[in-house]
């Protein structure tokens, strides 16, 4: 496996991890169709909340959520009605959150959670 995406596993470890402690519980992780790839689905208090998770070793190239675009953000909401559908499951509410992760070696990952960011 590529450094880039076992950082990027990590990360979507770290970030399930962090959600499980606030209280979400994963529904899926890394589901994929033809159109894409939402890395977790979480759900708490009967919302269903597709999580886009980004990771970097550090910040020196920007923070994560900067490499979160409008044209993701937009994939994502497309994703999350397309996982519903098939999933046959229709929650009352849904939500798109974004996770960075900041995982420098040797050091506890830095990780923030946005919540409705589209």
């Amino acid at each position: 496996m590529a450094r880039k995406d076992q950082l990027g596993r990590y990360g979507e470890d770290c970030a399930a991890a962090y959600l499980g402690a606030a209280g979400y519980r994963v529904i899926a992780r890394n589901w994929r169709c033809p159109d894409g790839e939402v890395d977790l689905i979480v759900e708490r208090d009967e919302q269903v909340v597709f999580v886009e998770v980004k990771t970097r070793s550090s910040a020196s190239f920007g923070h994560p959520f900067e490499a979160i675009t409008a044209k993701k953000l937009a994939r994502m909401r497309r994703l999350a009605g397309l996982w519903c559908s098939q999933a046959e499951v229709w929650p009352n509410r849904i939500r798109v959150d974004a996770v960075a992760v900041i995982a420098e070696r040797g050091r506890e990952p830095v990780i923030e959670h946005l919540r409705g960011v589209f």
